[in-house]
């Protein structure tokens, strides 16, 4: 499954389901408005609720956190063939890479303070320079890293769903408060205003930036240790793993991910942050399957473009997102059911689809990405 240039085509297909599939996700936080009160399920807004709870909360089970964490561990396998290539090369490691993680984090503060609050780019960037001075150590400072980093951030997490468990048992609800204000600045406010309000609570909102690196790591190394180990050879043995992987998304990662729907919202942090990436796995192991069962169909072409050009996508599904919900544009947030927002969401990927497909005609690299290679070029004279 090698495609142009060298590259792997199952990385880019896979990178592309993963950037239109985190879509999934924010899409209801810009079609409420910033409410982040829809991507969970306390009791207010619970899937038991309707019919349209339940649409909600059923594309949220499949995609939140599932393919954030396909994305992260795609970004680890990235990152492990920039550093073949240093090797190949004779270049110092990190070296250059350094840069591009910085530009990153840059591209990402940017898309935080003029387009969505939620960004993962910033997350990125710092992760991957950390990460890139662990693999420097080889695959032993990579799994006493994983070993330890993970069990710290699963400790974590297991911690925050005891304590959750203790405080319904003693009659608590969980809740992330009212956030009215929030809806009301993007119903009504102007564009500066919402970049003012960002601004204003840089920290608060960039909280989950800093509660996330430690998984980030974990993923990106996985995706290391998983490019390392042929998960995504082109060859029998890269199947046999790839199935082995197919069959924890099945056995573990559903009935895991299926806790997102026991109503208080107990379950949610470790379901995103925890149970969330075993499910990702999962769908590597489907992609995977399906590609190699008819691997010149339209769809696996199509996602091969998006994920050649993520960046550039994964900023573009987000400024169509703010225009067709906030108010400063067509204003729908807060209007429309369930049912029109999945609508939406598979309106906005297929545009992406068309769009990468033909940038992709004319020029060899996308827009972002295009400018990045530019800068990087010039940092390296």
């Amino acid at each position: 499954m090698k495609g142009n240039g060298g590259r792997l085509r199952l990385l880019d297909i896979l990178r592309g389901f993963a950037i239109l599939g985190t879509l999934g996700t924010n899409i209801w936080i810009f079609a409420h408005l910033g409410d982040l009160n829809y991507i969970f399920t306390f009791a207010e807004n619970g899937w038991w609720a309707s019919f349209q709870d339940f649409i909600r909360m059923f594309v949220l089970f499949l995609v939140n956190g599932k393919l954030l964490g396909l994305l992260t561990i795609m970004f680890g396998a990235g990152l492990e063939m920039k550093y073949r290539q240093s090797l190949r090369k004779g270049q110092p490691w990190p070296g250059l890479y350094i840069w591009a993680s910085i530009i990153l984090m840059a591209e990402g503060l940017i898309h935080f303070i003029l387009v969505m609050e939620y960004d993962i780019l910033m997350s990125y960037g710092f992760t991957a320079i950390i990460t890139a001075f662990i693999i420097k150590g080889g695959d032993r400072a990579i799994r006493m890293a994983m070993r330890l980093i993970g069990g710290l951030h699963g400790a974590v997490i297991l911690l925050i769903l005891g304590f959750g468990i203790y405080l319904g048992i003693m009659g608590a609800h969980l809740s992330l408060g009212d956030m009215q204000g929030t809806a009301l600045l993007y119903k009504d406010g102007s564009w500066l205003q919402q970049v003012a309000y960002r601004l204003e609570n840089f920290m608060v909102l960039r909280l989950e930036v800093v509660l996330v690196v430690p998984m980030n790591i974990f993923l990106f190394l996985l995706g290391i240790r998983m490019m390392r180990s042929g998960f995504f050879a082109a060859d029998e043995e890269g199947t046999k793993k790839r199935k082995k992987l197919l069959q924890i998304g099945l056995y573990a990662g559903i009935p895991l991910n299926l806790l997102l729907f026991v109503p208080g919202g107990y379950f949610e942090l470790p379901v995103r942050y925890l149970f969330a990436p075993i499910l990702s796995l999962g769908y590597i192991g489907l992609i995977a399957k399906l590609v190699e069962a008819s691997e010149k169909a339209w769809l696996w072409s199509k996602l091969e473009q998006v994920g050649k050009m993520s960046l550039s996508c994964y900023v573009l599904q987000n400024i169509l997102s703010s225009f067709i919900f906030y108010g400063w544009g067509l204003g729908l947030g807060g209007k429309v059911d369930s049912a029109a927002i999945v609508l939406i969401w598979l309106a906005i990927c297929s545009f992406q689809i068309i769009f990468a497909s033909i940038w992709l005609r004319i020029f060899k690299y996308g827009p972002m990405e295009s400018a990045r290679k530019f800068t990087l070029d010039l940092i390296g004279k």
